[in-house]
Parts: structure tokens; C-alpha cells; sequence
């Protein structure tokens, strides 16, 4: 089916299809197809988990067992939503045609249930995987943002999830509203999902100071988003025995949970990943970090450069001071001339001249021994 979108206040209008490939035409088999709604969603996923692939190492999670446990949250959180919008739908459609339960791909998912599912049968996994699943929270909880981010602009494919009547710039208009312009319930919530998500990967990456922080974080930020956009949209699943809209209960009563919980734990620290440098360093994740100008010990003479520029200025000066003191200690009388000139005389008086040098031992004996031969 094709719609014709515009925003009148931007003077923009659009041609969408809700089909991307129509395979049933195709191959000649009914009308089953390939739809933007389901492209649109496993993109979300896809970009989901390549934010998770990135993200596991900086909270030293092992991504082969995380992998299962997304798996299992996976086909859970499809289960849930269907179940979910089973069981708030009005009417009995269901009741009289169970069959028509199965038959997902016509439409009829609700986005709580999905996150139901992911997290009972995803945390279930990780428990059984030995992951830590409060870190596990924290990591998916950013995922989800992104697919949900990017999921809702399959709501603006197939011209649903709007609001009520506005007057606003932005406001959008179509067959499906009855070219009445109103509230692209979409595109705030997209917008919304893509700003929580920038504002908790910094908070996850720096200020966390305990596993789970970022998750109790996003439902109270999700829970707020989703209770003022489902508070305008007029295609709310509502409870049966009182006029309330499901999505909004649920909302408030995550804002309220979250809120009680963030303060029960406020002065928690216990991280085994990336957070507060404050809190990692004192659980041993990372080493102090040292002033570099306290790394320096004056004990062994290593101090900066002025000192010890300083230091060896003054140490010339007092080596000099020292030369000079000791200066005129060092100077030697000097020898007067006559007493050395007497000395030579005298000695050559007396007859001491210079002693001649001793013979070898051997030879004395053998001049001896000649001399006695001579006298026989």
C-alpha cells in the first residue's frame, strides 16, 4: 500500500510505500512480502548490536556468551509483543480466532512487550552463561535506544502511531489521518530515543558508578518519553476495565521504579567495567592516576629544572668561595737561596759525593775466589 505523507507547514510531501519487495508477486505465491516496517527494525538491530560489539570490551563482557543471551532476548522479546498486543487488543478477534494469533507478519506488536521479552528471556540466558547481567542491562539498554530510534520511522512507513489534531510547523497530514494534520508521534519519539541514547553512552563511558546505573537510568528516561508521546496518540491499547492507556501505566511505573531505585543505591560503587575514574580506580580497574609533577623524588636530586638549575649555581659559588678561602693556605714559602747553595757546598766539603751503586752478590764472590788463586 502507498501513501501520500506531507507536512504542510514545511511544504514537504512524500511517496511511501509499506512494501519493499513484494515476493508473493514475484515468485507467483499470494501476497507475501518483504516490508520497510520489518527492514526498518533489523536495521535497529543490526546497528544495535554493532554498538554492543564496541561497547563489550570497555565493560569486559565476553561477546560469544553475550551473543547467546541477545539471541534468546531476541526471540523472546518477538514472543512477548505479540502476546502483549494479544492480550490488551479490543474486541474478541482473538478469542474467536486463535489461529489469527500467529499471524504476525499482518501486523500487531507492541513495543513493551518486546522489551519484556528481551529482558526476562536475555537475562535468563546470561545468568545461565555466567554473565554478569546488571552490566549486561547496562550495555543492551543503549542498544535498545538505537533500535528504537531507528524502528519507529517504520511507523511513519506505514502511516501509524500518530497523534491528535495540531497546528504545529511539523505538523503531519496523510490518507490515514484523514489528511487532518497532526502529531508525527514518530518522529519525537525517534528523536528522543536518539538523544537518551547520546546522553547515557557518556554517562556510561564516565559517570557510572555501579553495574546497572545506565539501565535504571533509561527506564526512567524511556518510561518519561513514552508516557508524554502515548499520552497524544489515538491508537493506544487501552485496559479493559478502566479507561487508561497500557503503554502509560506501564511508563509511570517505570519512571516511579527507576526513581526509587537510583536513590536506594545512590551511594553504591561496585563497577567491573568502564565509569566514574573515581569509583574504577578504587575497585582496582585502572591504576591511580599520579600528578607528574609528584612522580619526581627530591631524596635522589630529581627535582625539575629551576631547582636543580638553582642548586648547581649555588654549589659554584660556594666551590669558588672555597678556592679563594683556601688560597693562600695552599701557597708554599719558597726556598731562600743561600740555604740551598750552602747545603751543596757542604756536602762537597765533607766528601760525601754520590754513593756508588752495590755490586751483584755473585760477582763479590767470584773476584774473591780469583784473588786467593793468584796469592797460592
Amino acid at each position: 500500500m502507498t501513501h501520500t505523507v506531507s507536512f504542510p507547514g514545511l511544504g514537504l510531501e512524500f511517496h511511501v510505500n509499506e512494501v519493499a519487495i513484494p515476493i508473493g508477486q514475484m515468485l507467483g505465491f499470494g501476497d507475501y512480502a518483504i516490508r520497510w516496517y520489518g527492514i526498518l527494525i533489523a536495521l535497529g538491530f543490526l546497528l544495535a548490536m554493532l554498538y554492543v560489539g564496541f561497547a563489550v570490551k570497555k565493560m569486559n563482557l565476553d561477546m560469544s556468551r553475550l551473543f547467546d543471551a541477545v539471541l534468546v532476548g531476541l526471540v523472546g522479546s518477538i514472543i512477548c509483543a505479540r502476546l502483549y498486543y494479544v492480550a490488551f487488543y479490543p474486541g474478541d478477534k482473538y478469542i474467536q480466532n486463535p489461529m489469527e494469533i500467529f499471524k504476525i507478519h499482518d501486523g500487531g506488536i507492541a513495543l513493551y512487550g518486546s522489551l519484556i521479552g528481551a529482558l526476562v528471556f536475555g537475562g535468563l540466558m546470561a545468568k545461565f552463561r555466567k554473565l554478569r547481567v546488571l552490566a549486561v542491562l547496562d550495555v543492551v539498554s543503549l542498544g535498545f535506544l538505537i533500535g528504537q530510534a531507528v524502528g519507529r520511522w517504520g511507523n511513519f512507513v506505514n502511516q501509524e502511531c500518530f497523534g491528535t489534531p495540531t497546528m504545529l510547523p511539523w505538523g503531519m497530514a496523510s490518507d490515514n489521518t484523514g489528511n487532518v494534520t497532526v502529531h508525527p508521534c514518530f518522529l519525537y519519539e525517534s528523536l528522543l530515543c536518539a538523544v537518551g541514547f547520546v546522553l547515557l553512552h557518556f554517562f556510561n563511558l564516565r559517570l557510572r558508578r555501579y553495574d546497572g546505573q545506565t539501565f535504571l537510568l533509561y527506564l526512567v528516561w524511556y518510561g518519561a518519553v513514552r508516557f508524554f508521546i502515548e499520552g497524544m496518540r489515538t491508537d493506544s491499547l487501552m485496559l479493559h476495565m478502566v479507561n487508561l492507556r497500557v503503554s502509560q501505566v506501564v511508563a509511570a511505573g517505570c519512571v516511579v521504579v527507576g526513581l526509587i531505585l537510583l536513590f536506594v543505591f545512590r551511594h553504591r560503587t561496585s563497577l567491573s567495567g568502564c565509569g566514574s575514574r573515581e569509583v574504577m580506580e578504587a575497585v582496582g580497574l585502572v591504576k591511580p592516576e599520579v600528578d607528574p609533577a609528584l612522580e619526581k623524588s627530591t631524596i635522589f636530586g630529581d627535582l625539575p629544572a629551576e631547582e636543580e638549575s638553582g642548586e648547581t649555581d649555588g654549589k659554584q659559588e660556594d666551590g669558588a668561595g672555597q678556592e679563594e678561602e683556601k688560597g693562600p693556605e695552599a701557597v708554599e714559602e719558597p726556598v731562600e737561596a743561600g740555604k740551598g747553595e750552602s747545603a751543596e757546598e757542604g756536602k762537597e766539603e765533607t766528601g760525601e759525593g754520590p754513593e756508588k751503586e752495590e755490586e751483584p752478590v755473585g760477582k763479590g764472590k767470584k773476584k774473591e775466589k780469583k784473588a786467593k788463586k793468584k796469592d797460592k
